[in-house]
C-alpha cells in the first residue's frame, strides 16, 4: 500500500474548478420531536475545509446531507455561490460525497467505481478510462485500477471512493466520518493525505467529524454544534484558546472544572489567587471556573495541600491527576522533564496561569 501521496498536482487534462461558496441560511430539519437542526446559521468560503464537530445527534450529518441534496429542511435556504440550490436534486448538485462505509460497488474494480458517476453521464469510454487513470495516479493507486474493493484495504478502498467523489470535478466535497472505520495509523496518514489534497485541489470541503484531532488538525476552521445549534466557528487555535461558550471549551480538549467565587471588578478567586473573567458572568457569585491542564502548575512541596494521584507519560508531557482540599480533582499538564518527582502519592502546591478564565454559575 503506498503511504503518501504523489507531489500536490492537479489532473492533467483539467483542474477541477475553483471552490464554491457554500451558505447554510436558518435550516432547520427535525424529524418528529427530534430537532436535528435548529436555524443552522454559517457560511464557507471558496477552497475553505471547514469541519462539523460535535458529539452524536448535533445535526452535524444532516447538515451535510442537506447540503448533498440527500435531505430537504423543513425551512431555511442552502446557497452555492449565491444560487438556491435547496430544492435541486441530489444529481444535479454540484457537489461530491465520500461516506464512512467506502460505499464501493464489490463487483466493479477500483478503475470502473472511479469512473461510475462517468459512466451515467455517459462519458465516452476514452474519456472515463483516463479520467480514472489521473484521479488513481492522484491519490496514490496508480497500479491498483484492476483491483476489486475485496482486495484492496479500507485505507485503499477509501482513496477510490475519494477518487470517484473527484470524478465529476464538483466544487465542492462532502467527507462523511470517512477516517472512522480504520486503524489508527492509517486514519493518521490519510487524514494528511486528504488535506494535501484539498489543497491543491482548491475544493471547498465540508468534513463531518466527532474526532476533535482530526477537526483541530486538518481544518482552516470548525464549527461546533450542539443540539442543532452553531455554538461557535472559528480557527483551530480560536477555537481552543477563546472558547465562545461554555459548551465549547468543554468538548474541545480537555477542561478542569475548579470552584470558585466572583469578587469585584470582573474577577474571580479559584485556588488561591484572582483572576479576570473572560466572557459573560453569572447572576451568582458561586461559580465553576473553566480551566485547561496547560495551565495548571505543580510544584513538588512536601508541606502542598495538593496530593497526587497518578502521572501519565505522554512523551514531552506528562498529564498529572492530583487531589486538592475539599474533595476537588484537577489535571495539570507539565513538561515531563519537569515532572520526575511528582510521583503518585506526592505533595504539591498547585497555581494556575494568570490568563482569563470562563465561569459558568455553580450547582448548589
Amino acid at each position: 500500500m503506498s503511504t503518501t501521496l504523489p507531489a500536490a498536482r492537479k489532473p492533467a487534462d483539467a483542474s477541477t474548478p475553483a471552490g464554491a461558496r457554500v451558505e447554510f441560511r436558518g435550516l432547520r430539519r427535525a424529524f418528529g420531536s427530534t430537532v436535528a437542526l435548529d436555524g443552522l446559521d454559517l457560511t464557507i468560503e471558496p477552497g475553505e475545509l471547514v469541519a462539523l464537530l460535535g458529539p452524536s445527534g448535533c445535526g452535524k450529518t444532516t447538515a451535510l446531507r442537506v447540503v448533498a441534496g440527500f435531505e430537504q429542511p423543513d425551512s431555511g435556504e442552502v446557497l452555492l455561490d449565491g444560487a438556491d440550490i435547496t430544492r435541486v436534486p441530489a444529481n444535479r448538485r454540484d457537489a461530491g460525497m465520500v461516506f464512512q462505509s467506502y460505499s464501493l460497488f464489490p463487483n466493479l474494480s477500483a478503475r470502473d467505481n472511479v469512473a461510475f458517476g462517468l459512466r451515467v453521464r455517459k462519458v465516452a469510454a476514452a474519456e472515463r478510462r483516463e479520467r480514472a487513470a489521473e484521479l488513481l495516479d492522484l491519490v496514490g493507486l496508480p497500479d491498483h485500477g484492476d483491483r476489486y474493493p475485496h482486495q484492496m484495504s479500507g485505507g485503499q478502498q477509501q482513496r477510490v471512493a475519494l477518487a470517484r467523489a473527484l470524478a465529476l470535478r464538483p466544487r465542492v466535497l462532502l467527507l462523511d466520518e470517512p477516517l472512522s472505520a480504520l486503524d489508527a495509523k492509517v486514519r493518521a496518514n490519510l487524514r494528511d493525505e486528504i488535506r494535501r489534497l484539498q489543497l491543491s485541489l482548491g475544493i471547498t470541503t465540508v468534513f463531518v467529524t466527532h474526532d476533535q484531532e482530526e477537526a483541530l488538525s486538518m481544518a482552516d476552521r470548525v464549527a461546533v454544534l450542539h443540539a442543532g445549534k452553531l455554538e461557535q466557528c472559528a480557527a483551530p487555535a480560536e477555537l481552543y484558546e477563546r472558547p465562545a461558550t461554555p459548551f465549547v471549551a468543554e468538548f474541545v480538549g480537555t477542561m478542569n472544572r475548579l470552584p470558585g467565587r466572583l469578587a469585584d471588578s470582573g474577577l474571580v478567586e479559584v485556588a488561591g489567587t484572582r483572576l479576570p473573567v473572560d466572557g459573560p458572568v453569572p447572576a451568582t457569585r458561586a461559580v465553576e471556573v473553566l480551566v485547561r491542564p496547560e495551565n495548571v502548575t505543580a510544584t513538588a512541596d512536601p508541606e502542598g495541600t495538593a496530593t497526587v494521584v497518578s502521572a501519565s507519560f505522554f512523551g514531552s508531557v506528562t498529564r498529572l491527576h492530583l487531589d486538592l482540599p475539599g474533595g476537588t480533582a484537577v489535571k495539570a499538564d507539565l513538561a515531563s522533564r519537569d515532572a520526575g518527582e511528582l510521583v503518585p502519592g506526592a505533595r504539591a502546591t498547585v497555581g494556575l496561569a494568570e490568563r482569563p478564565v470562563l465561569v459558568v454559575a455553580r450547582a448548589e
